[in-house]
């Protein structure tokens, strides 16, 4: 089952990002995923849901956006969605294509964070502001 490796990969990254973004806590979590990208979704959330289970990410919706296949279909000269993924045939001629240009996905679509709290009066008054009594500074002198 890799989807317990898939699961523990996106808590890392998701934790790098949440890192980077300043905190707080993973309401959220957003993934494309694509019919060929042989991940069975519900095994991807009993692994996420493991996984995370005692993580910054305990609690976090894994949302998933199903994407379809889509091929090139040189006779027709556009891009068709495919019903299946048995068949990489156009659905509208028959032609065969393997100029595969969407299905494969496995990308981090969104995270959402709740927002941080703003600091309270106690935190604020407490530390000193030093922009603030800057322009005091300047118009007192001669």
């Amino acid at each position: 089952m890799h989807e317990l490796s898939i699961a523990t990969a996106v808590i890392d990254e998701v934790s790098k990002h949440v890192s980077r973004a300043g905190g707080g806590r993973v309401l959220s979590i957003t993934l494309r995923i694509g019919r060929l990208s042989c991940v069975q979704e519900g095994a991807l959330r009993m692994s996420f849901d493991l996984a995370s289970a005692d993580t910054e990410l305990s609690g976090a919706r894994l949302e998933i956006i199903d994407v379809a296949v889509r091929i090139w279909c040189p006779a027709c000269a556009t891009e068709r969605e495919l019903p299946g993924v048995q068949s990489l045939a156009c659905p509208a001629c028959g032609h065969v294509s393997g100029d595969i240009r969407a299905g494969r996905e496995l990308d981090l679509d969104s995270i959402e964070l709740e927002p941080l709290p703003p600091p309270s009066i106690e935190q604020t008054a407490t530390e000193p502001d030093s922009t603030a009594l800057q322009p005091l500074q300047q118009r007192n002198e001669p």
